[in-house]
């Protein structure tokens, strides 16, 4: 077949001369900085066209299918997200109701708020003493799809930022009993297909739809992203129809041959990419087992919390039971040593090891984590409340558009509580919502913030990026909105 990024490389060595956008015109001199100008094309005559396919970029996304053995694949320039977008508005009606994982990535909740969707959570386990979610169990997603009986379509992330893999053939099996569409959130995935060293992918497992992104674990650009079919329950038509709607009607050429590159070379080149990078992978892990107070975590310290497989390639380092905290260590690595690591949390730092990474990168991460380890002091646990969680059930007053869309009031943090929430608040990464537009603002979590905020974590999605205040949505003594407009 024909490869897109092997004709974009040599037409940006033609003499064609392009009267059409962008308006660099392919020319290096028109910029201050250093771009791939030359190959950054627009849809020209052989280059085909993302949302019409039918030529080299139609070739390139059913090479793509063959590949991770899906029956259709959807490439998105727009990352995971666009994809998600497009599955939860492809798979629920406008208005309808879905089941969702409440540990979901943010883009998820646009999704519910753009389709005015009533969602149904269904909430992981957790280890709380290392602020970890876990797994979805297959028994509570039966259980909530018995108790609505009208729910369109259940999504769920697996892995999960942190590398916690639930049962995605069990849940499957569930779910196709109610005769509806699994959407997996495998954004973290994408490497499962390349190596028996990670879990099986969702689309192996029976799922229907799985999004998965390319440059979070694969060598390829960053928001490039696929969106798979992989069974009959999908309405092809409406996929394509909102990946349409939610991507650019302008997709880059540059992101589009990065992955046709990427599958290119995993397919002659993957086998021995793979093997060479889970050896030094488990070489590493292996060494930073042996560090006595910085802990690399195993999936055999998460028992109890639902989870059912464990991608290796995420490196979970806890300070519980040590003198610094996530934010400390990851200062740490990053001012010291110059390792940039992908997320700070409250308890422990993460890092994504990819196919990518060398022999002396984990070299460097082990030498860094031994240092570290050996300077920090042990002491002793403080007991945790129970109610330090970052996904407690909170209650839902409002649908998110109903929350979103009201006359809205803000109030100091404190003076909140009780009120419906009309903003998201995250820890970002990863992207998941403490709260949700819509749900009761609770003392936990005022107190949840203020313990990020003191401890250096970076609180998001408020309009007051100070935290100091959120927006509620304004209601009356009858719970229904009010006409009050937010004061700055």
């Amino acid at each position: 077949m024909e490869r897109l990024y092997k004709k974009l490389e040599s037409y940006s060595k033609s003499d064609y001369y392009p009267f059409h956008m962008p308006g660099h015109k392919r020319n290096k001199a028109s910029s201050a900085g250093d771009f791939t100008f030359e190959r950054d094309i627009t849809e020209i005559s052989g280059f085909d066209n993302l949302h019409h396919a039918e030529g080299i970029l139609k070739e390139a996304q059913e090479n793509a299918a063959q590949i991770y053995g899906t029956k259709k694949c959807f490439f998105s320039v727009n990352g995971s997200t666009a994809a998600l977008l497009a599955a939860v508005s492809a798979s629920v009606n406008k208005g309808g109701r879905i089941l969702v994982a409440r540990n979901c990535h943010k883009a998820v909740y646009h999704a519910l708020y753009l389709r005015d969707l009533l969602p149904v959570y269904v909430y992981p386990h957790e280890d709380k003493r290392l602020g970890i979610n876990g797994g979805i169990s297959a028994r509570s997603v039966e259980r909530y799809l018995e108790e609505n009986q009208d729910v369109q379509a259940v999504l769920i992330t697996s892995p999960t930022y942190d590398g916690v893999v639930s049962d995605i053939k069990e849940i499957a099996e569930v779910v196709h009993r109610h005769e509806i569409p699994l959407i997996v959130d495998e954004a973290h995935g994408a490497h499962f297909r390349f190596s028996d060293y990670f879990p099986i992918s969702a689309a192996e497992l029976g799922a229907d739809i799985v999004i998965q992104s390319f440059h979070k674990t694969l060598p390829s650009m960053t928001q490039t992203a696929v969106l798979h079919i992989c069974s009959d329950r999908v309405d092809v038509g409406k996929i394509k129809r909102f990946m349409g709607i939610y991507q650019t009607s302008s997709p880059s050429y540059i992101l589009m041959a990065s992955m046709d590159a990427c599958m290119d070379k995993l397919q002659k080149d993957g086998q021995q990419m793979f093997r060479e990078f889970t050896y030094n992978l488990e070489k590493a892990r292996e060494r930073l087992s042996k560090c006595e107070k910085i802990k690399l975590i195993e999936a055999s310290m998460l028992q109890g919390t639902g989870i059912y497989d464990f991608d290796r390639s995420k490196l979970l380092f806890s300070t519980v039971g040590t003198s610094i905290n996530g934010h400390q260590l990851h200062e740490m690595l990053c001012d010291r040593y110059h390792i940039e690591m992908e997320m700070e949390a409250e308890k422990y730092v993460l890092g994504i090891a990819a196919v990518g990474d060398t022999e002396e990168g984990f070299d460097r991460l082990c030498a860094a984590i031994e240092e570290i380890d050996a300077e920090t002091e042990l002491v002793s646990e403080a007991v945790e409340s129970q109610e330090n969680t970052s996904h407690a059930r909170m209650k839902q007053l409002m649908t998110i558009a109903q929350a979103m869309d009201a006359q809205q009031r803000r109030y100091p943090l404190e003076e909140s509580i009780g009120k419906v929430s009309a903003e998201f608040a995250y820890l970002y990464p990863p992207g998941i919502p403490i709260i949700v537009p819509g749900e009761q603002i609770t003392g936990q979590f005022v107190r949840n913030v203020r313990r990020y905020m003191e401890q250096g974590l970076e609180v998001q999605g408020l309009s007051d990026t100070s935290a100091e205040t959120i927006c509620a949505a304004a209601r009356n003594e009858s719970g229904q909105e009010e006409d009050s407009p937010a004061k700055e």
